[in-house]
């Protein structure tokens, strides 16, 4: 009774009170591809071979994933959360050769972009969830194990978790286990992801803004050229400013560089009387066009991913 009364709980607070639902999408691990071999590699610029799960490998030769997928999306939708398809997004981004994003550099140092970048890039989810499973199997009898994490499409980080085993079966359709073996835990997963979004809704989502300036400009961030602060303080008070209650972290600060980590910035903003969602590249733009208007200062913008900007100021 006590369990039953705390499922109807969080199922109340989760779709009852709460106003907007993240967007998601279900992909398969990283350890579920490389486990069953859905994985290529490509060789870098520096020689070293990257690997990287291989999704059209795994849509074309494994005859469960789709319907995986399927079963977990249409568990998430009966519970109202709006989804992004994985097998719809790949096909988006289908003309997109894999070699060529691995081998950008947006931040001109040598890191590597992977598909599942452009997965979060072209679908916009919120939130991705990644499943790992296995079968166990006793007898005639089937079960099934399963890992579920929800990941912040922008920052990578761990932000709901869930596992279990389902109880022993004779079925042998692997989405059958997968959905009596979800079906004890998804709501306080749910839950989990809910309360975290309910967060980021109130206290903004974390981004990181990299600034660096070129080689060949004529000044610096430690100038005092920009008015009574150096800009390196000015643009401290921007960030500042434009972030949810004033929440950044400065690690590196030189006269060539700024690292800001986990600024919390607005998840939407209004235009033309409309709510919009504010993007990494949208907010980071207004400090470009900042820049510019007030200081009459040139800058390049580039993206990783969404949740990391970078701006590079001065001469190009």
């Amino acid at each position: 009774m006590k369990n039953t009364f705390l499922g109807f709980f969080l199922l109340l607070t989760t779709f009852g009170f709460s106003q907007k639902r993240p967007t998601i999408m279900v992909v398969p691990s990283d350890n579920w591809m490389f486990t069953n071999k859905y994985v290529d590699s490509i060789s870098s610029s520096n020689g070293k071979y990257i690997k990287f799960a291989d999704y059209p490998k795994a849509f074309r030769e494994d005859k469960d994933i789709l319907l995986v997928i399927s079963k977990i999306n249409s568990m998430m939708n009966e519970r109202g959360f709006p989804l992004k398809d994985l097998e719809n997004t790949l096909k988006s981004i289908q003309n997109y050769n894999i070699e060529d994003e691995l081998l950008l550099d947006n931040f001109g140092g040598g890191a590597q972009s992977s598909l599942i970048d452009k997965l979060k890039s072209t679908a916009n989810a919120d939130i991705i969830i990644q499943y790992t499973y296995s079968i166990n199997k006793i007898g005639p009898k089937k079960s099934l194990s399963f890992v579920l994490r929800g990941l912040d499409s922008y920052t990578n980080k761990e932000i709901a978790g869930a596992s279990g085993t389902g109880s022993q079966t004779y079925t042998a359709e692997t989405p059958v286990l997968i959905e009596e073996a979800l079906f004890a835990y998804l709501d306080d997963f749910n839950f989990q992801l809910q309360s975290y979004f309910d967060d980021i809704l109130q206290n903004g989502r974390m981004v990181n803004l990299r600034i660096k300036t070129w080689e060949s400009w004529y000044s610096d961030l430690e100038s005092l050229d920009f008015g009574d602060d150096e800009l390196s303080i000015l643009i401290e008070d921007w960030v500042y400013e434009n972030s949810v209650n004033g929440v950044y972290n400065l690690s590196i600060s030189t006269s060539t560089q700024q690292n800001y980590e986990d600024i919390r910035i607005p998840l939407f903003y209004e235009r033309n009387g409309r709510e919009r969602p504010l993007s990494t590249r949208l907010w980071a733009n207004n400090l470009k066009k900042w820049l510019k208007s007030n200081f009459n200062l040139d800058a390049k913008l580039m993206t990783r991913g969404l949740g990391q900007a970078q701006l590079v100021i001065g001469e190009n």
